[in-house]
């Protein structure tokens, strides 16, 4: 239900946060830790369901088909970071009796949209002894929150002749975290010598620290602080058909994937649900879809079941089924003419498949195979989908690209398929009520009728 999914986003956002979501809630549904299995020597037959973690920010999910392993997985792969800001490892500072937190921007994102915005800060701190220290403030109502100063109208002349993409400088993002000054509370003045260097409002940010987090300034090395806007998703439009939030690029597929992944039941095929990190900077990093993860789980998960070769491994990812499940781009009438109408997805008219995406003459795309489309749209229209096609905006107008490359390099079938999503990448995101649940139907649909 939207309802389900707006506290799925509300609790999760972050990518670690999303993580810890989804096992308390697969758990719940019978699912095991792999690593468990593989500790007690266990056994995995049809029917059972597992899972894995990466570094508490990547999940795969597998349930055991009535077919052999080496005839390929049906596979549904999402990402669950979003654009932000990250806290660096250095970042306390203070100018002009005011207190900061420096940033840099995380994925693709329009820098002018952040400013002013109430915002929070989820993540962790790591202190050298190993003790992980969980952050999350600016949610709750009794909470604090942080803000992006902007230059005030009156004195913006100068500043409103920049190009949008130069009108906030990227080391301009950063949040102002506090302004009152640390006194000595031992002589009611703080030492002559303290005067000739002081950063008082810095020194009490870091005394508040303490008292909250009982860390350092030197503990900023070992953190990972995520800047997000504050506030929970919310119904939009008088009629409600819209959710307006933080992260639905690429929540909402993964979010409608695990759904699938949940209710399907008995599939021939084994299924396998990808949940994955970095997708908005390149995949890359242990956690994204680049590294070799994957393919490990894959093989652990295929020696449980008595089918580990190296040789079965390679026929079990080149027969499998994929759809890389990422937001599309809606049709946004204020700006038709970034779009090409008839190759535009649309608010409320069902899950979206993207044969291509890519930028200058589809680069960096998939660009799924005609056979694959087809044999798609006979699975989905068998079971009364309602869908639609579409590519990212006109030719030359920009582009992007998913994880669905990644996955082709093992020689699946792969094509992109999600929701249409309207602000994309911006803080707040809108996607239809309606997708969402036609999206998970479609997805569910696949992992239960392809390759039969």
């Amino acid at each position: 239900s939207s309802d389900l999914y707006c506290n799925f986003l509300n609790h999760g956002k972050t990518e670690r946060e999303c993580c810890d979501e989804i096992v308390n809630r697969i758990e719940k549904e019978g699912y095991i830790e792999l690593q468990n299995l593989i500790s007690h020597n266990k056994k995995l037959n049809k029917g059972d369901k597992v899972y894995s973690v990466c570094m508490n920010k990547s999940i795969i999910m597998f349930q055991i088909g009535e077919k052999p392993l080496t005839e390929g997985l049906n596979i549904l792969g999402a990402h669950i970071d979003s654009p932000r800001l990250d806290v660096k490892q250095n970042p306390l500072y203070e100018d002009g009796g005011i207190s900061y937190l420096d940033t840099h921007y995380y994925g693709g994102v329009k820098k002018y949209q952040w400013v002013t915005l109430p915002l929070a800060i989820h993540g962790v701190i790591v202190k050298k002894d190993g003790t992980t220290v969980e952050v999350n403030i600016g949610e709750d109502e009794d909470d604090p929150v942080f803000f992006i100063s902007d230059l005030l109208i009156h004195l913006a002349s100068e500043q409103l002749e920049k190009k949008a993409s130069k009108f906030i400088d990227g080391e301009a993002l950063d949040i102002v975290v506090g302004t009152i000054p640390f006194l000595n509370s031992e002589k009611g003045k703080e030492d002559k010598e303290d005067k000739e260097d002081k950063e008082d409002v810095k020194r009490n940010i870091l005394r508040i620290f303490k008292e909250m987090y009982d860390i350092e300034e030197e503990d900023f090395i070992s953190a990972e602080l995520e800047v997000v806007p504050a506030g929970k998703a919310r119904d939009a439009g008088f009629d409600r058909s819209l959710i307006l939030s933080y992260g639905h690029d690429d929540r909402v597929c993964a979010f409608s994937s695990l759904g699938a992944m949940l209710e399907a039941k008995k599939c021939l095929r084994t299924t396998c649900c990808i949940l994955v990190d970095k997708e908005e900077i390149g995949s890359v990093g242990a956690t994204g879809m680049q590294s070799r993860f994957f393919a490990n789980t894959v093989a652990e998960v295929m020696n449980l079941t008595g089918d580990y070769s190296e040789l079965n491994l390679r026929r079990c990812l080149a027969n499998s089924f994929m759809l890389s499940s990422d937001v599309s781009a809606a049709y946004d009438p204020s700006y038709a003419t970034s779009f090409d109408k008839k190759n535009a997805a649309f608010l409320g008219q069902g899950m979206v498949f993207n044969k291509y995406t890519g930028a200058r003459g589809k680069s960096g795309s998939n660009d799924a195979n005609a056979e694959y489309m087809a044999y798609i749209r006979n699975v989905l229209e068998e079971n009364q989908i309602i869908y639609q096609t579409a590519e990212l905006g006109k030719v030359d107008a920009g582009g992007g690209g998913t994880i669905a490359y990644i996955l082709a390099l093992y020689g699946m079938n792969v094509i992109d398929c999600g929701i249409a999503v309207l602000n994309m990448h911006a803080p707040w995101e809108a996607i239809s009520k309606a997708d969402l649940y036609e999206t998970k139907r479609g997805y569910l649909a696949f992992l239960e009728k392809a390759g039969m």
